[in-house]
């Protein structure tokens, strides 16, 4: 059976399509609301979302694949986002996301064995003065390091 919008992420993506005077511009709203029904972004949700929007699949799928917001595969039940942008970087972003990665026996934008945990690394969360930062299911962890992220990580479940 095909999947499709839930009659409420229906009324959610015409009452965003009413703000905007071009359909484009509702595309990153729509495609939040796609993730939360279908818990990812695949070429499906693409089609849906393009569907909804009135535009081409490939103009939707450009914006879902440049951002980092939107997962292209199922989660984990806990996503660990892992900040390498400059600030960050300096500050040992990389090093946490590569000690997390190898902690856990994944690759970033993989997903364990046991399905407990997806690990990404993304642009920016916006906490430049409090580098590295990360987030775990959406709760910021600032001035990370290595242990605060390891009890985290035990802590998650």
């Amino acid at each position: 059976m095909a999947r499709e919008f839930s009659a409420q992420a229906k009324k959610e993506i015409a009452a965003i399509q009413e703000r905007y005077p071009e359909r484009a511009a509702a595309t990153l709203p729509a495609l939040y609301i796609a993730q939360r029904e279908f818990g990812h972004i695949d070429d499906e949700a693409v089609a849906l979302v393009a569907g909804e929007l009135e535009l081409p699949e490939v103009r939707v799928r450009e914006v879902a694949t440049w951002y980092t917001m939107y997962h292209k595969a199922p989660l984990g039940r806990h996503l660990v986002e892992v900040c390498t942008n400059l600030s960050c970087h300096l500050r040992g972003g990389k090093e946490l996301l590569d000690g997390v990665c190898r902690e856990l026996k994944v690759k970033p934008g993989g997903t364990t064995e046991d399905t407990r945990f997806t690990v990404c690394e993304v642009e920016c969360l916006g906490s430049c003065g409090t580098a590295p930062a990360l987030q775990i299911d959406g709760e910021f962890q600032e001035n990370a390091t290595p242990e605060k992220l390891a009890a985290a990580l035990r802590a998650a479940d």
